[in-house]
């Protein structure tokens, strides 16, 4: 299989700035220590794919410390995400790739994607030209292409539940062949934290562990 990149928007884990609509349930502090865990999970889960190079894209920028410690323990590249709202930062990711068959798009908050599920993904860029995997709550998780095209990010509502509607809309009117994979769940709100420690009880144990109440 030729390589596929990987693209991850990450946020860096500071508190008042990283999952802030988890911070009434876990705290500034406890929110940032989740999407400390989170980013550790997600990039783990690119590394073990081992579908292509695994680029880091950093907001606010690459400087945080969280960041650079990923890039000594793991073959990673840190950029720094763009001004701009969603569509632009990932626009911006899928055209910095050099990878030959395409890129794979994903943030930190779906804690539940695998190794297989991005493999699976890389492997749909062979017979497509663009790969999604949807979120339950109507946006999506993944989002990859073998070229980018702004016009798959243009005038979408970015963070309502019509934005997986739209971007199927888009790939229509351009008339491209798209692989849509089941669905996945992000990690946003209180109800979404409660069922990731059902799902993996190592996050709760972390969370306690540096302090943060779960």
């Amino acid at each position: 299989m030729s390589r596929v990149g990987i693209a991850i928007l990450a946020k860096a884990p500071i508190p008042g700035l990283a999952k802030t609509r988890l911070i009434p349930r876990l705290g500034a502090e406890g929110a940032a220590l989740l999407q400390h865990w989170l980013l550790q999970r997600t990039l783990s889960t690119a590394i073990m794919a081992d579908i292509g190079p695994v680029t880091l894209w950093c907001a606010p920028d690459e400087k945080h410390p969280a960041f650079a410690v990923c890039r000594t323990e793991r073959p990673i590249a840190l950029k720094a995400q763009p001004e701009g709202d969603l569509g632009k930062r990932m626009l911006t990711a899928l055209q910095a790739s050099t990878s030959p068959q395409g890129t794979l798009v994903i943030g930190t908050d779906c804690a539940v994607l695998t190794p297989a599920l991005l493999r699976h993904a890389a492997r749909s860029l062979m017979a497509h030209e663009a790969v999604v995997v949807p979120a339950e709550d109507g946006g999506y998780v993944l989002i990859g292409m073998r070229e980018a095209h702004a016009g798959v990010f243009e005038n979408v509502a970015w963070s309502t539940a019509t934005v997986m509607a739209q971007t199927r809309q888009r790939f229509s009117t351009l008339g491209w062949s798209v692989d849509e994979l089941p669905a996945c769940w992000d990690v946003d709100l209180a109800a979404d934290f409660d069922r990731l420690c059902r799902h993996d009880p190592a996050v709760a144990r972390y969370l306690l562990g540096n302090g943060a109440s779960a």
